[in-house]
């Protein structure tokens, strides 16, 4: 199974096969993570994601990296919290399976995730954090060519959230 790394970083400047973007459904850029991978990949990014129609919450689509240190950026559309009544944990479930079932699909070996839908989209980061390490883990268990994912942290309360999820999860 994958090696499972937790690093409080710039998602932007790591070198992987592919980052995993929190996108909108217009997938044409926005604030947080979204607004930064798309400034650091430049304007043909932009123009790529124009041809994709957007995407549905909980699905994925890939592009080039063009700027960016990664060769891919996975796009994927979380939730919006409401309160945990309208599906929310397995449209989350959703965006962390299809981005690494469409990294495995690539024969990546590599690719790092920010912290899905807990921004502006306001999901409560300990139950994100739960849905994210039990997810990916079960995702990865299957899987050929990921040898490495990395979930990059925007600030220490995710960062430590995670690693609290991931300690439950090891042997």
């Amino acid at each position: 199974m994958a090696n499972i790394e937790i690093l409080q970083t710039d998602i932007t400047t790591l070198e992987v096969d592919a980052i995993v973007n929190a996108a909108n459904i217009s997938l044409l850029g926005g604030g947080g993570v979204d607004g930064a991978i798309h400034r650091a990949a430049g304007a043909e990014l932009l123009t790529e994601c124009k041809t994709l129609n957007g995407c549905e919450t909980g699905q994925a689509k890939i592009t080039a990296a063009y700027r960016l240190p990664a060769k891919h950026v996975i796009h994927t559309v979380g939730p919006i919290w409401g309160g945990g009544e309208r599906n929310e944990a397995e449209l989350l479930a959703s965006c962390y399976r299809q981005s690494i079932n469409l990294a495995e699909q690539n024969a990546l070996n590599s690719m790092a995730f920010p912290a899905i839908s807990c921004g502006v989209y306001g999901y409560p980061i300990d139950q994100a954090c739960e849905i994210a390490i039990r997810t990916s883990m079960q995702s990865l268990h299957d899987c050929e060519h990921l040898d490495t994912v990395i979930f990059a942290c925007f600030n220490e309360v995710i960062e430590l959230a995670l690693k609290k999820e991931l300690g439950k999860h090891s042997l």
